[in-house]
């Protein structure tokens, strides 16, 4: 098609990144795609007509509201598309309240198998380690996931530098194993990918730096040390890295936590595999935020309500739109356009 396209990282060149921001300005480049760069005070558009922020639950709400201000046009706002295969608590409450419209894909490519999750207990270590060693001999791959990179003696969590000590030594010697995480040189993590990707490393060893954009279709098992310490929706992404193509698939979740809660949530995961059927169960766990405010969890202070009251939503939505459709202006009751105008001026509605 006849229109121009950028990319824009926080590794574009100075000299490029300059060409960019004027072009945006003056309005010849149509499509900019980009990370959170683009949130950034130095990009303006002329006329911003259309935003999709796909891994919605990468940003917070200012970076949403930020990139849709972001237009010199300000006497309307641009359409907006969140993209997510785990909608955090507080869109899925926006939808239920009938601020966002959703669209669902939830089929699954063709040939792919329901990936196998498990809550493992500390006795059941050694037989996963076990399981895992047999796959591999099958020609599969695994990740191993920690929350840290380095010890930390005060929050006993896994880090992947001693795991990746302890599995390399003492558990598979003889198996090819990497370790991954934020702090390598981007040179370095790219060839670790690699070799990855081409079957040279077994077993990869990382922090969650593999959240997303990682596709190893021959990665089959997935073993999360430490999974408490992990929100459903990331460790839903987690899940994700694998079962990427034929190959039946698993999931391992590691926990030294034995609160019945952090349990319940686990089993959250082994139960569901849908993002929307998670979202629900992390609306329940953690609360949706605040509606018209900035956090994404918490439990709101509803006054007649519960969050789960659909039927009491529909029906306010639908003396909403009465009330819309009688008066769009709002004149004829205005404590209630001055307490909306105030809504508005905290948080674009997503």
């Amino acid at each position: 098609m006849d229109v121009t396209i950028e990319l824009l990282t926080g590794s574009t060149s100075k000299k490029k990144r300059t060409e960019i921001q004027q072009s945006l300005e003056d309005g010849s480049l149509h499509i900019i795609t980009g990370t959170h760069a683009l949130i950034e005070k130095t990009v303006q558009f002329k006329n911003l007509g259309f935003v999709i922020i796909d891994e919605q639950h990468r940003f917070g709400v200012k970076q949403r509201k930020t990139l849709t201000n972001k237009s010199e046009t300000k006497n309307f706002l641009p359409h907006f598309l969140s993209m997510t295969a785990t909608p955090i608590p507080r869109s899925l409450a926006l939808a239920l309240f009938g601020n966002l419209n959703i669209s669902i894909i939830n089929e699954l490519p063709k040939d792919r198998k329901k990936i196998n999750t498990q809550v493992v207990s500390e006795t059941k270590r050694s037989n996963a380690y076990n399981f895992i060693r047999e796959q591999i001999k099958k020609g599969r791959q695994a990740y191993v996931v920690c929350p840290l990179i380095d010890i930390s003696d005060k929050l006993g969590v896994k880090s992947v530098k001693e795991e990746f000590e302890k599995l390399s030594k003492n558990i598979f010697p003889d198996l090819t194993i990497a370790m991954l995480h934020g702090r390598l040189k981007a040179k370095e993590k790219e060839k670790i990918m690699q070799d990855f990707l081409a079957g040279v490393t077994n077993i990869l060893v990382s922090t969650s730096v593999i959240e997303v954009g990682v596709d190893a279709p021959n990665a089959a098992i997935m073993m999360i040390e430490g999974a408490d310490r992990f929100g459903l929706a990331q460790l839903h992404q987690f899940r994700g890295r694998v079962g990427r193509s034929r190959h039946q698939s698993y999931c391992f979740l590691f926990t030294a936590n034995k609160s019945l809660k952090t349990l319940n949530r686990l089993k959250a995961l082994v139960k569901y595999h849908n993002g929307f059927d998670l979202a629900k169960m992390d609306l329940k766990f953690r609360g949706p935020g605040e509606v018209y405010g900035l956090a994404q969890k918490g439990f709101p202070e509803l006054k007649i309500a519960s969050l789960f009251d659909y039927e009491l939503m529909k029906n306010a939505h639908d003396e909403a739109k009465k009330i819309i459709e009688k008066d769009f202006s709002l004149n004829s009751w205005p404590k209630l356009k001055n307490k909306i105008n105030d809504w508005q001026k905290v948080s674009r509605l997503e």
